[in-house]
């Protein structure tokens, strides 16, 4: 019986180590030398300033920015979709029949609407109204993009074709080839928008 003990204890302290200290130890300094920009968060910088994270949406507001998804934990009333906390990243977890969530598609969908100057009954891409799964989806399709364009040339004073140019430039493939859709990141569009076509004041 005490033989079995102390075999128990040497067993739960030697995979202790293996899997509690070694196994990780590996797994990051391996994924530090292969992959550091992923490993390290992805962040994009400017000017020496780490201005957000390519994996995560980031908050944009008014006119002359591509606006993201909704966020699940601010569902997007306001013009940007504002909010976008780390700390609630999840979805919103309302089902198809709650009423909460028509209200907010509703809402989120007339914004959408009204800021970009479509018909009251012009489709909406589902990616403007619903949020990701996460909650921090930091993409959107090229058809919301497109959608926006016409919008931020205004609040630019840049030519239509420039700024559609630049979104189609910004297009990513499905990852592999294969795996999801097409689609836009917002946070590098936006970028290259101030790079490109800065706010004249």
């Amino acid at each position: 019986m005490f033989k079995l003990i102390l075999q128990s204890i040497r067993q739960t302290l030697v995979w202790t180590v293996i899997t509690g200290m070694l196994y990780p130890l590996l797994m990051t300094l391996g994924l530090q030398l292969l992959f550091r920009n992923q490993a390290t968060g992805s962040l994009v910088e400017r000017d020496g300033k780490v201005v957000g994270s390519a994996l995560l949406a980031q908050q944009f507001q008014g006119a002359t920015y591509f606006w993201p998804r909704p966020s699940a934990n601010s569902y997007g009333i306001s013009a940007a979709m504002s909010g976008n906390s780390l700390a609630a990243s999840s979805g919103s977890n309302l089902g198809p029949t709650s009423t909460t969530l028509q209200t907010n598609v509703r809402a989120a969908a007339k914004a959408f609407r009204d800021a970009n100057k479509l018909a009251a009954d012009a489709p909406v891409p589902a990616d403007m109204v619903y949020a990701s799964a996460s909650g921090l989806d930091p993409h959107i399709s090229p058809e919301a993009a497109q959608l926006q364009v016409a919008r931020v040339a205004d609040a630019r004073k840049a030519g239509v074709d420039d700024i559609k140019a630049l979104v189609e430039k910004s297009i990513e493939p499905p990852q592999w080839g294969f795996l999801g859709q097409s689609r836009v990141n917002v946070l590098m569009l936006n970028l290259a928008l101030d790079e490109k076509f800065p706010v004249k004041k």
